[in-house]
């Protein structure tokens, strides 16, 4: 059964067989949504927006939601009064078999280089 108040608060997600390379591409292009995936996939698990630390606003950090959740890269759903966060791991690995771990593991050796998190 659906609660009524949150059912009101579905936020948009496109369906698999819509999400295209080019806008998760895009996504991932931004080193702050770059750094949300890195810490969804490295956490394996659900997690608020306030559990991000992120040196932007929070209307940019809203932003950066948007354009993962809209690319495809995440699902976004509410759980009472808080967004839960999730990587949309399967339906990427059927999409494009071994990008998200190959972009992760090129993100990681990045940082390692640059003296990064």
């Amino acid at each position: 059964m659906t609660d009524t108040a949150t059912a009101g608060r579905a936020l948009p997600h496109p369906e698999r067989q819509q999400i295209r390379l080019e806008a998760v591409l895009h996504a991932l292009s931004d080193p702050m949504r770059l750094q949300i995936v890195r810490e969804l996939a490295a956490r394996e698990a659900e997690l608020t927006c306030s559990q991000f630390e992120l040196p932007v606003t929070k209307s940019t950090t809203t932003h950066h939601f948007r354009v993962l959740r809209e690319s495809g890269v995440i699902r976004q759903i509410y759980r009472g009064t808080a967004k839960m966060n999730a990587l949309r791991r399967d339906d990427l690995d059927v999409l494009f078999p071994g990008l998200l771990d190959s972009l992760l593991a090129a993100a990681d050796r990045q940082s390692a280089r640059l003296g990064g998190a």
